[in-house]
Formats: structure tokens, sequence, C-alpha cells
């Protein structure tokens, strides 16, 4: 099993058939800490969903399930977070900022959170 990570889902939702729905249970599933960040200041599963950019602490991944137009809004946030490496889900490939956070030392991943949880490759 791998290390349990600090993850920040970014476009975050309560709806179960949303994709960042099933990512925050399963990286639950997995004991991975996380963190959430959507419209609405919501609740799931026991984590807060916030609406704002919160200065999170020791972000190890941020997992993205916001399209290319508005990352741009999340752009300077995502780097202050300096995480380690971003995945961008299906949908969410973003190849004109991946340089600018090569940059900042972040690693920039195309794949499916729940591809690399159900696979052991998170």
């Amino acid at each position: 099993m791998n290390h349990p990570k600090n993850t920040l889902v970014i476009g975050a939702s309560t709806k179960p058939e949303r994709y960042s729905y099933k990512a925050i249970h399963m990286l639950l599933e997995h004991h991975h800490t996380v963190f959430a960040i959507g419209t609405k200041q919501e609740e799931l599963f026991g984590i807060d969903i916030y609406s704002d950019l919160v200065a999170f602490k020791d972000i190890d991944t941020i997992t993205l399930y916001i399209n290319p137009e508005i990352q741009k809004n999340y752009l300077d946030y995502m780097i202050s977070l300096h995480p380690k490496r971003i995945i961008f889900n299906p949908g969410t490939e973003n190849p004109s900022i991946y340089s600018t956070l090569q940059s900042h030392h972040i690693e920039c991943l195309e794949a499916c959170t729940l591809v690399l949880l159900s696979t052991n490759q998170f």
C-alpha cells in the first residue's frame, strides 16, 4: 500500500454522479487525508468543502475536476500550495499551464484519480 497523501480535490461536488464525489469517497477509503474546494460551502463524508481558496498546508497532490478555462483562476493558488503533483483528470488536461507548473517543481500528471487509486498507483 502507498503512503497516505494529503490530497486537495478542486471541483468537489456532493452529487453522487460526479467524478469528484467518487474520488473523495475512494481517497478516504484508501486512507488519504482529503481537502476539498467546490462552488458551494458544503460537507461530504465528514469533509468540509470550501468555496474559498484556503491556504492548506502540506498538500502532496491536487486532483482537478474543473475545466481548463476555470483553471486559469486557480493557477496562482495551486502554485502557492507547493504540491508535489497535480493530477489532470480526463477532461481537465491543460498543456498550456504545464510548463508554468513544472517551473515551480510541480509534476503534471494526465491520469484518472479513480484508476490510480484502484490500481495502487496513487
